[in-house]
């Protein structure tokens, strides 16, 4: 009977302990897929308090148009689209033969005004001898009727000779003043009268050189900046005009992102705040940055049409700021970023635990 007993009760003990030694092992992982989903729960909502992501965000860069500054006939391009250029380097060239024969010209009207002026000059100094001479002859004449007087007093000299010592006096007064007005005439005739108004034909003329030189340089289109060459819309032969774009130059070494907010997630954004972002034409690669501005006002603002919510109905919308992202150029040395690619940047404010559960207190 004890055996029996015995061997009759042994397996459903057995059971038990195993029944029991399972539901712990299911208890265990529950609890612990209960801990790393509260973690799992707990990291995620830490993560949205501190960084702030949109996907309306742009790569940007400056942008140059390129244009002629001269109307001319086009005769040589030597670039192609999308090619690298330096500051500097030749885009267009322009037939400069006609400004060439332009500067010439300007360069001999400048010889003849020189010629022009010093023929002026030697008018100008004859007066002056002249107006010298008729001076000295009214002070020898004034000289002589003073000494003619005083013999007329004493009865030594005739009437007759001092009447012709008066008429002298008056005949040398009269040819000063006409020298007088000879040279007031000649110096009036070349400007003379006026602040450096003998030098200012020669002046004129010596700018219109200087802008026929400059007009001549303008024939020779060089890169303002080292970049990109795209939409390139001048071809040898071409006629242009001046004011007529040619080509746009990009600038690949400086850009940024310009990211679109809502206002909402701005509240702990700061310039100089670190940032990451990914661009969808390289999955996988993430580039580094940093908050430099924000922008004085939202993109509805500065529209074409803004809106004008002091009529009509209203209904409330989110609105989004501008905010320029620089771009670590160690992230992106190959300059693998484009104008206008989408991007997908993270901000990171650096809030504490402590400040965030401080903003959650209702009291």
């Amino acid at each position: 009977m004890s055996e029996e007993n015995s061997s009759g009760q042994g397996p459903p003990a057995t059971e038990t302990r195993q029944g029991n030694g399972g539901r712990r092992k299911v208890g265990l992982v529950m609890l612990v897929l209960v801990v790393l989903g509260i973690t799992a729960v707990g990291w995620f909502w830490y993560k949205s308090k501190i960084e702030v992501s949109t996907d309306d965000a742009f790569i940007q860069a400056h942008i140059h148009q390129v244009s002629a500054r001269v109307p001319g006939h086009v005769v040589q391009v030597p670039l192609e689209d999308n090619q690298p250029v330096a500051a500097g380097d030749l885009l267009v060239t322009l037939d400069d033969a006609d400004y060439r024969a332009r500067v010439d010209n300007a360069a001999a009207q400048v010889e003849i005004a020189r010629n022009e002026t010093s023929g002026d000059y030697a008018l100008i100094n004859a007066a002056k001898a002249a107006l010298q001479q008729a001076d000295a002859r009214r002070l020898q004449a004034h000289l002589d009727l003073s000494r003619g007087e005083a013999l007329f007093a004493r009865e030594v000299l005739p009437r007759e000779k001092l009447e012709q010592l008066q008429t002298a006096q008056k005949v040398a007064d009269g040819a000063a003043a006409e020298a007088r007005e000879n040279l007031a005439r000649a110096r009036t005739s070349v400007g003379a009268d006026t602040t450096g108004g003998m030098e200012a034909w020669v002046a004129r003329r010596i700018a219109e050189l200087e802008l026929a030189r400059l007009n001549l340089s303008y024939t020779r289109i060089v890169a303002p900046v080292a970049g990109y060459v795209t939409r390139k819309a001048v071809e040898v032969g071409n006629n242009v005009q001046a004011g007529q774009a040619l080509l746009t130059l990009v600038q690949l070494d400086d850009p940024w992102v310009v990211a679109n907010y809502k206002e909402s997630q701005l509240t702990h954004v700061e310039p100089g705040q670190k940032v990451t972002f990914t661009v969808d034409t390289y999955p996988g690669v993430n580039f580094n940055g940093w908050v430099e501005s924000i922008m004085a006002g939202t993109g509805s603002a500065f529209a074409l049409l803004p809106p004008e919510n002091a009529t009509g109905n209203y209904v409330k919308v989110v609105q989004r700021i501008p905010v320029k992202i620089l771009i670590d150029r160690a992230s992106d040395p190959q300059h693998l970023l484009r104008v206008g690619m989408s991007v997908v940047p993270t901000i990171y404010t650096g809030r504490s635990l402590g400040d965030i559960i401080g903003h959650l207190n209702p009291f």
